[in-house]
């Protein structure tokens, strides 16, 4: 361990209070391209770390707040030895960027952590893909701890000029979850702030834009994705008549299959979707005799926990297998495919289900999501259909005016 530096000014609260408040920090040298400074604020002063970027210029980082009015916590409130030894830490970790024990992640190699974090409890590692696909060398680079809110920020105004809000959100909540993980494990990673601030959520941009497609449509939709292949019709099909998202659907086994009973169903596996372990479960979603049927003679002679659904080629299906199929199908149907993904199918079942009076707690369990999901984001149509079902018990006190009786006389003469 390196050996402490004495700086008669700064090693107590004593001698520091009687420095005078500045904006520049105080610095001492406590090693080759690294000195520990210390600004003099009217309350807490603030440690500094300043290091020498090996091109001729250097870098500061706040790493601390000083012990002028509260004992060091060995996290948030450090004093001068301690200071000097979280300066170093930084300046270790920078140089590298590695992720070795004893230096600071860098951006690239915590993205790395939480995918295998995201794997080992069954999520959806797509989330840290999203991230890397629009993630700069230089950024990638850049150690956790030495993030500012204007860099995040920098690079999440770019992609909101490349996709959407609601992804630039989602994408930016993915970076957020991983830069947690990195400050999570790492305790020389005082401060989150940089994240917070600058890849705080764009405003608006859950405004739902769920395309609700009428039946003549969707039997289109089908009739077209058949015109492609028995494969990708009977997906599609399943898809507009369960309402599941297409990641439940390629993942059905032929065992998920119910068909010698009298109401034929899919055990229909969970999405990957939430927070913690997420345990894949198993319910029950009915599907029509006549498709059950056809989906028993194209499971015959496979095991038991085979796919259910395979490919022309006989594999199953992957992710963002159907996308480039499904917008042929669409444009095909004469909609619009930039508008129309199989998402739309989804929304419209959901909505139909509404519509036909179903309890909302019963909708949710079917198409595996929340009460409070549905409500948040088909409020419209709830709050429509409310209206038709309170109107048709509408009691109606308005009186018409009685029709006159009397026949005016008109007049006539010479």
């Amino acid at each position: 361990m390196a050996r402490s530096t004495r700086a008669a000014k700064l090693e107590t609260r004593t001698a520091r209070l009687k420095l005078a408040v500045a904006k520049k920090p105080v610095f001492i040298k406590i090693g080759p391209g690294l000195a520990l400074g210390y600004r003099r604020n009217q309350t807490a002063g603030t440690w500094v770390a300043r290091v020498a970027d090996g091109k001729g210029g250097n870098w500061t980082k706040a790493i601390a707040e000083a012990d002028d009015f509260e004992d060091s916590d060995g996290n948030q409130i450090l004093d001068f030895w301690r200071a000097q030894e979280r300066a170093r830490g930084l300046a270790r970790g920078s140089r590298s960027g590695a992720s070795d024990d004893g230096k600071l992640l860098g951006v690239g190699n915590a993205l790395d952590r939480y995918e295998a974090d995201l794997r080992t409890r069954g999520g959806d590692t797509g989330n840290v893909v999203r991230v890397k696909a629009h993630l700069s060398e230089a950024l990638a680079k850049k150690c956790v701890a030495l993030l500012t809110s204007s860099d995040l920020r920098q690079w999440r105004n770019a992609l909101s000029k490349k996709v959407a809000p609601a992804t630039v959100n989602r994408t930016a909540s993915a970076f957020k979850a991983a830069l947690n993980l990195a400050a999570d494990s790492d305790e020389r990673i005082v401060s989150r702030r940089p994240w917070e601030i600058g890849l705080a959520s764009l405003p608006d941009a859950e405004e739902a834009r769920n395309v609700i497609l009428p039946e003549k449509d969707i039997r289109a939709i089908v009739r077209e994705a058949y015109s492609l292949g028995p494969e990708f019709g009977t997906l599609v099909e399943l898809a507009a008549v369960t309402g599941a998202r297409y990641s439940q659907i390629a993942r059905l086994e032929i065992q998920d299959l119910q068909v010698d009973r009298a109401d034929p169903r899919l055990m229909m596996p969970s999405a990957r979707k939430g927070r913690g372990q997420k345990k894949i479960l198993r319910r029950p979603v009915p599907v029509p005799a006549e498709l059950a049927t056809r989906l028993k003679v194209s499971a015959a002679n496979r095991p038991p926990n085979a796919p259910l659904l395979l490919k022309p080629s006989g594999d199953p299906w992957k992710k963002s297998d159907h996308c480039r199929l499904f917008k042929k199908t669409v444009a095909a149907g004469g909609l619009d495919s930039s508008e129309v993904t199989l998402y739309a199918l989804r929304h419209s079942s959901i909505v139909r289900q509404i519509l036909a009076n179903a309890p909302i707690r019963v909708i949710a369990a079917h198409h595996d999501t929340s009460t409070a999901m549905i409500e948040r984001t088909y409020s419209w149509h709830i709050a429509d259909h409310a209206d038709a079902i309170a109107r048709s018990g509408l009691l109606d006190l308005s009186v018409s005016p009685p029709q006159a009786n009397v026949v005016p006389i008109t007049a006539t003469g010479p």
